[in-house]
């Protein structure tokens, strides 16, 4: 283990790695905690809104990576402009990803079709605006409090954390798809909008 990370960290200090770590799993227990207390409060009973039946939406880890470190960084004094980069930004990796979801697994994790301004049930207006307060949200303070609290924790704490999460969502989700691609099921369980 030592000797993979000594040769992970020539090319990449362990600081940079444990930091996206840390905040791709923050941004995904966040964003999985936010819907489920969402959609629980909206179906009038506890809703897990995650993939996999464990508390953790990557989705909103690969979001958060992809928004915030290719676009949002450079402008975060100009909350304006994060809101609007972060709703159309988000808006667009949500069809993008819902897209995906249809062509290989025939089902969305997420229903919009009784919410105002919707397109196919995959995106609608209530979401993008929430986008962008996420963004607002993100370059205020959510980030650098993740950021914060990765660097205070035991560097061999935090890697033995992720590899055990990593394991764990990765066994829970190839449990799941094993279930959907069999057929096994239930939209009414988490949301889901079958497609094919």
């Amino acid at each position: 283990m030592d000797t993979m990370m000594g040769i992970v960290q020539q090319v990449i200090p362990h600081d940079d790695i444990l930091t996206l770590a840390g905040v791709f799993v923050g941004y995904s227990f966040i964003g999985w905690m936010v819907e489920s207390i969402y959609m629980s409060w909206c179906n009038h009973k506890i809703t897990n809104r995650g993939f996999a039946r464990g508390p953790f939406c990557p989705i909103y880890g690969m979001g958060e990576f992809l928004i915030y470190n290719v676009i949002l960084d450079s402008f975060a004094d100009n909350l304006l402009l994060v809101f609007l980069v972060s709703s159309v930004m988000a808006t667009l990796f949500e069809l993008l990803v819902a897209k995906l979801m249809i062509w290989k697994l025939g089902y969305v994790w997420w229903d919009y079709t009784n919410k105002p301004f919707n397109y196919k049930g995959i995106i609608c207006l209530e979401s993008t605006i929430a986008w962008g307060i996420y963004g607002i949200c993100e370059v205020t303070f959510l980030r650098a409090s993740i950021i914060r609290l990765v660097h205070f924790l035991p560097v061999k704490l935090l890697i033995a954390a992720f590899i055990m999460i990593g394991v764990l969502y990765l066994l829970d989700s190839g449990t799941q798809l094993r279930k959907i691609l069999h057929g096994d099921v239930k939209e009414s369980a988490n949301n889901l909008m079958k497609v094919k």
